[in-house]
């Protein structure tokens, strides 16, 4: 045998271990994150799983990572939000047949609820995305969105109105029960309230109410995470619609580059970054009974305000957004499986796919998304960014929020996707029941 033989024959064996190697779920490489797997599935089937956030933590990393690659890697799924798809309805159908291991599911309520992880995730993503971003564009992106936010909410209430007419159902029915579900702020924001406000002038039964409105709300994040996934692709094909995450075109190049990516970690930074997450969470938690207000929306207001007075060093907010990209990076498909394991409910959603009641959702939110990218161009805003950040009105909550801004991959624009679900749906909430009066 040659030498040149000899070579061709171990580089033909090395390619199979070089693949294996190179192979990665999530950030683990596959021998990893296999023997990871067999780690927590051990400690599952014989009753000792943590039911804390550490056991929590290590069953929506793994699940999320494993279903996050899918979503990447499946042809068709990876071009519209695949990986939010999978990791919210995959653990909720897991949930619906029994698949979903008692002691995994106790861990996973306790990090999602009891500890709360998930305001921690939003807290951080929020504090960092107001800190992070260049004073101009705050300003600018602030005042602007509310435009197409507004256009998008009227062109969404006509359409779907119009639509629900086609297929027999009444303008009040497809208002209350369909639209407003749709655009009122998610589950606990929106349909909580409103569930109960409809059961007080109606005299029906709150649950009954609740599963009227909840496969709406829900189909309706479904259409806009399909939606930011598309436009994400189309960003990447037309490149003078995409604003890469940056919302407001400012005409200043500097500014519209990635903000602080060529910083190097710092450590302790990331720890300052954290505290002030938490503290501008808990400020706008302790001021909520006091001014009516949500907590979420006084926290944004305060970033703004310390973003706007320049009252923080410079370093501090640069460890607000270091925070960012790390909980970004590494836990939004955890967050994610948490909200489809909690939150989603399997057959709710089944139920629901009949064509008259899947055209009304999808066409409100298509209608909201089309008048957030026009409106957005028209007011020198990135079509992309303001179409993601306008079916975010759609969202369902702060979780919502997560899987559509991950979907199209713009965690960045967290601040201004809570401004449009928080504000936007509670204004919705307000209207919605004044209306509801005078209606019924």
């Amino acid at each position: 045998m040659t030498d040149t033989t000899m070579k061709l024959d171990d580089t033909v064996q090395a390619a199979p271990s070089s693949a294996r190697a190179s192979l990665r779920i999530g950030p683990l490489p596959i021998t990893v994150y296999l023997a990871a797997v067999l780690v927590c599935a051990a400690a599952i089937y014989t009753g000792k799983l943590p039911n804390d956030v550490i056991g929590g933590l290590s069953v929506l990393m793994l699940l999320g990572f494993l279903l996050g690659k899918l979503g990447q890697t499946v042809p068709v799924l990876n071009r519209i939000g695949g990986t939010a798809i999978l990791c919210l309805f995959v653990p909720a159908a897991l949930v619906a047949y029994g698949l979903m291991p008692e002691p995994a599911l106790k861990a996973i309520a306790t990090t999602f609820r009891t500890a709360n992880f998930q305001y921690f995730f939003i807290a951080c993503l929020v504090a960092g995305s107001i800190l992070g971003m260049p004073h101009r564009v705050l300003v600018q992106g602030f005042i602007r969105m509310f435009v197409p936010l507004l256009v998008g909410t009227l062109s969404a209430i006509a359409v779907g109105i119009t639509v629900g007419l086609l297929f027999g159902h009444s303008p009040k029915e497809t208002f209350f029960f369909v639209i407003i579900p749709i655009v009122g702020g998610g589950l606990a924001e929106g349909v909580l309230p409103l569930s109960i406000a409809y059961s007080e002038m109606l005299h029906r039964p709150q649950a009954d109410l609740v599963a009227q409105m909840v496969p709406a709300a829900l189909l309706g994040n479904v259409v806009a995470i399909v939606a930011a996934g598309l436009l994400a692709r189309l960003g990447e094909k037309r490149r003078d619609l995409n604003g890469q995450g940056m919302l407001v075109k400012t005409g200043d190049n500097d500014i519209l580059g990635p903000a602080r990516t060529d910083q190097p970690i710092d450590l302790a930074l990331l720890g300052a970054g954290i505290v002030l997450s938490c503290v501008l969470f808990v400020l706008g938690m302790a001021l909520a009974p006091h001014t009516g207000i949500p907590g979420p929306i006084l926290m944004i207001i305060a970033a703004v305000a310390l973003k706007l007075t320049k009252l923080l060093p410079a370093e501090m907010e640069l460890g607000a957004y270091q925070i960012n990209k790390f909980m970004s990076t590494n836990l939004t498909f955890a967050i994610l499986v948490a909200m489809g394991t909690l939150l989603v409910s399997w057959q709710q959603l089944v139920a629901s796919f009949n064509p008259g009641y899947i055209a009304v959702c999808t066409t409100t939110v298509l209608a909201m998304v089309a008048s957030g990218f026009f409106v957005g161009k028209w007011l020198n805003m990135y079509p992309v960014e303001a179409a993601i950040v306008t079916a975010c009105h759609s969202g369902l909550g702060g979780t919502g929020d997560v899987a559509i801004l991950g979907a199209a991959d713009r965690m960045g624009l967290m601040a201004f996707a809570q401004i449009a679900t928080r504000v936007g749906g509670a204004i919705m909430i307000v209207i919605a029941t004044l209306a509801m009066k005078v209606a019924y």
